[in-house]
């Protein structure tokens, strides 16, 4: 049996897994799924390489209270369903790297010390991560396991894109811009240098569109500055988290709403951003769907704030030769892109209107000052590729 690489992308409410089988100059989809619905009444699903479902499996409530009882049930249905003994490492997509980890790391007792004091600086997503990673040592000690940083390729830049206009000790103690979704923008660059090499050398800007979103600008294929910084909270508004807010904001809720810290965190993790706007839901599809006039108000709202990202991490590149759109909005959502770049008309972007809605992969009109496509993201596999190379073995495709 071929040796594999599982990949381990953890959250609070779900855990998505793929394996993949090592196999000469390539790394083959084997298996892919996860468990949703962890701390309600879970789902467990699993595919084949090509989709096809293998199973399905509902758990009662009460069964799966935490990202760790997941991870325990996965092992299970490794144990019993598949050669478990054929994964020689486990890599991890683990959100926060906070100052000390630039690059992927092999997971000891140390390094999971450390990880877990970020975790008031990703509190929606750190702790999640992690606990696969302690269920695993359990069960499978002598198994390697490999931290990858969503923080860690954002990781270099400048003073000027990095620092927060607060005393210079807060920057020393890692108050400072960090930046996310950087698995999603390296597997991205590394797609547009295939797509498009020269493009790829140039001023991009990609914009990661889900649930959580961020825009990144790149030069060269390097990050130089993004739009998430101290925590996933910034930039553009999400599916239910606010994006850029006035910190004047925070201490009037605290100091003459009466609402404690923890009720301010949880209104601005999970109850603004597009649900927010719209008193109707956090999913773009239902929002677009509405002929609430709130729900118009909440797209129309996303798109000018995208929009105004771009245009603003331009400046730092000093022009724009190509916009990107990835994640789950960004790959499907032809009106979102079509909005966007409407905005982005000034700047001499145009779209095809044709190229749009059928889904190709580049979108530009003839006479666009700037190139426009869709790059899906693969986060896993970004994640495979650096656990083989921190394993010194080949890693498949890395520019890919």
């Amino acid at each position: 049996m071929n040796d594999s690489i599982l990949v381990v992308n953890a959250g609070s409410s779900s855990i998505k897994f793929k394996l993949y089988r090592i196999d000469g100059a390539d790394l083959a989809l084997l298996l892919g799924g996860g468990m949703s619905g962890i701390g309600g009444t879970p789902l467990l699903t699993v595919q084949d390489g090509r989709g096809a479902v293998l199973e399905e499996r509902r758990f009662t409530p009460g069964d799966v209270p935490d990202a760790s009882a997941a991870q325990h049930h996965l092992e299970d249905w490794f144990a019993h369903h598949r050669g478990a003994e054929s994964i020689v490492a486990v890599g991890h997509r683990v959100v926060h790297g906070g100052p000390d980890f630039a690059e992927p790391v092999l997971v000891d007792d140390a390094v999971l010390r450390r990880l877990e004091s970020f975790i008031p600086l990703a509190p929606l997503h750190q702790l999640g991560n992690l606990d696969p990673i302690r269920v695993l040592r359990q069960r499978r000690p002598d198994l390697p396991q490999v931290a990858c940083f969503d923080t860690a390729f954002h990781r270099g830049h400048s003073e000027l894109s990095d620092r927060f206009a607060l005393p210079r000790f807060l920057h020393d103690e890692g108050v400072r811009r960090y930046g996310f979704h950087g698995l999603s923008y390296e597997y991205v660059a590394g797609r547009l240098r295939d797509l498009a090499p020269e493009t790829a050398q140039g001023r991009v800007v990609v914009a990661h569109l889900g649930s959580g979103a961020s825009l990144c600008a790149l030069k060269g294929g390097r990050s130089q500055e993004t739009t998430m910084s101290f925590t996933a909270l910034d930039g553009v508004p999400m599916g239910t988290r606010c994006g850029a807010l006035d910190p004047g904001v925070v201490l009037h809720l605290i100091a003459h709403k009466g609402m404690s810290p923890a009720e301010v965190g949880h209104m601005l993790y999970h109850a603004s951003g597009l649900l927010g706007l719209s008193g109707l839901s956090n999913d773009v599809r239902t929002l677009l769907a509405s002929d609430r006039p709130e729900a118009a108000m909440a797209v129309a709202f996303f798109c000018r704030r995208v929009a105004q990202a771009a245009a603003s991490l331009a400046v730092t590149l000093g022009g724009l030769d190509a916009f990107v759109f990835t994640a789950g909005i960004g790959e499907n959502a032809p009106e979102i892109r079509q909005r966007i770049v409407a905005e982005l008309g000034w700047a001499g972007l145009i779209l095809s209107n044709d190229a749009n809605r059928s889904g190709v992969a580049r979108l530009d009109a003839a006479g666009s000052r700037a190139q426009i496509w869709i790059i899906p993201t693969d986060e896993e596999r970004m994640i495979a590729r650096h656990t083989l190379r921190l394993l010194g073995r080949a890693a498949p495709g890395a520019t890919a």
